[in-house]
């Protein structure tokens, strides 16, 4: 591996993996113009140049990154391609009729094919297998949201095909977590490694005649133009995927809060683990807390183990150093042996982190002005590997000037309202975290909802 990317592939399992497989590209040579100039060489950017690419072949498409292919939440996420969205079905169906609810789910199970055919046809080896997730409740309060779920999905139109209420038996059958009362299970889910994904997509846009320029700083971002360190781009079209480092950007600062998820990994564990707790398939977990955690089974048989938790700080700041935070880590290690008991004596191997980004409706969103100068998409509040597949195929319809069944889903136009200043976000950011701690510890204590702080976290994210 370059050994300029030495330092940055250890913050991750997935990059640490993929050590010798990371090189360093050159930055931008000076000023360019091109047809579609792309921010940020994350699953966003790349997918768009994709798609773009894969029905135009002759259009100059540049794709720079501050630091390199993978570096933000592409190359450090919980390696989940699930049909999760981050919106409101309620907005949706305001906006665009009950219909477009189901048709932009649908969306989502058709991008997660797309992901997997995608890895057959440019040969990514991405560790892609299609286990679906299992949820499950471990308290009283926890039952009740997790019937709430699958009730909701029910109203929605959604069938049993796309989630089904499991008893505490049939959870057992799939993996046994510690302490599972119910569980709902949904097959749209594929576990991933999200660095193998990202490097391959890069090499199959640089295959289809794409440039990617690391180390390339954007200054200013707007219609037809890229200011950057290393020159000037003009394009017919920019377009911004920069999710979480949207926050940067002097002119989008209260667009979006980067929002840190931090994960830790065990050593390979022996087969005795896992007949252990019958974890043998490739499903996907989490529970049923607020705060929220999730984990998989990896390729090379670890538990790569995630969650929420880290604090937000002043001024949306990202830094390396918020990557790692002692709590968050021993909150994710005492989270992981309490659902896998016999997890406890297994060695944690990584920890590492990166910050989401969360809009202040905390919806996703696609846009392209009507000139098609412009284009964004992001907002994914943790949810993003899939979506980022649907996104990058909407802006390249949509930047064609295609209409499409994409380009008429009910996030497309979306516009969320900016945050807060400071310190009214810290403020307000801060106590949405300590509501959910609080919460979460209140139902494992007693059992019941609490519900007051379920309510006030609801009026915060709008849901």
């Amino acid at each position: 591996m370059d050994p300029a990317l030495e330092h940055l592939a250890s913050r991750s399992l997935w990059l640490d993996g993929v050590r010798d497989s990371l090189v360093a590209r050159d930055p931008l040579p000076g000023d360019a113009a091109v047809d579609v100039a792309v921010v940020g060489a994350g699953f966003t950017g790349l997918w768009t140049a994709y798609a773009l690419l894969e029905r135009e072949p002759t259009l100059r498409v540049v794709v720079i990154d501050r630091h390199h292919v993978g570096y933000g939440a592409s190359g450090r996420n919980g390696g989940w391609a699930s049909a999760l969205f981050a919106g409101s079905r309620d907005r949706m169906a305001r906006v665009s009729g009950p219909g477009a609810v189901v048709a932009h789910h649908r969306a989502m199970v058709d991008a997660i094919s797309d992901i997997e055919r995608t890895c057959v046809d440019e040969a990514i080896d991405a560790c892609f297998h299609r286990g679906g997730t299992l949820a499950v409740s471990r308290n009283p309060a926890q039952d009740r949201r997790l019937r709430s779920g699958v009730d909701d999905d029910r109203r929605w139109g959604l069938t049993s095909a796309d989630s089904e209420l499991l008893d505490a038996a049939a959870c057992d059958e799939r993996v046994r977590i510690a302490g599972t009362r119910l569980g709902a299970f949904t097959p749209h889910c594929a576990r991933i490694d999200p660095a193998r994904l990202v490097l391959g997509l890069a090499r199959a846009v640089e295959a289809r005649g794409a440039r990617i320029h690391d180390g390339t700083t954007a200054l200013e971002v707007g219609p037809s133009r890229i200011l950057t360190d290393r020159g000037t781009i003009r394009a017919d079209t920019v377009v911004l995927a920069t999710e979480a480092w949207t926050a940067t950007l002097p002119t989008r600062r209260r667009s979006v809060v980067p929002i840190y998820s931090l994960m830790v990994a065990t050593e390979p564990l022996p087969p005795a683990f896992w007949d252990e707790i019958g974890w043998s398939g490739a499903e996907t977990v989490t529970d049923g807390r607020r705060l929220i955690v999730y984990a998989q089974r990896t390729a090379d048989n670890r538990i790569a183990f995630g969650g929420r938790g880290a604090p937000y700080h002043f001024a949306s700041r990202i830094d390396p150093r918020f990557d790692r935070d002692p709590r968050t880590f021993d909150a994710l290690r005492s989270a992981l042996t309490e659902m896998f008991p016999a997890a406890r004596d297994a060695m944690l191997t990584h920890r590492w982190g990166g910050p989401l980004g969360v809009p202040r409706d905390w919806e996703s969103s696609v846009e392209v002005t009507a000139d098609r100068r412009f284009a964004r998409a992001g907002g994914y509040v943790g949810d993003g590997v899939t979506t980022t597949n649907l996104a990058g195929r909407t802006m390249a319809d949509l930047i064609l000037g295609l209409e499409t069944e994409r380009t008429r889903l009910p996030w497309v136009g979306h516009s969320s309202r900016r945050w807060e200043p400071e310190p009214l976000r810290w403020i307000g950011v801060r106590t949405m975290g300590r509501l959910a701690r609080s919460a979460d510890a209140s139902e494992a204590r007693r059992g019941r909802e609490a519900r007051l702080r379920g309510r006030l976290l609801d009026a915060f994210t709008g849901h």
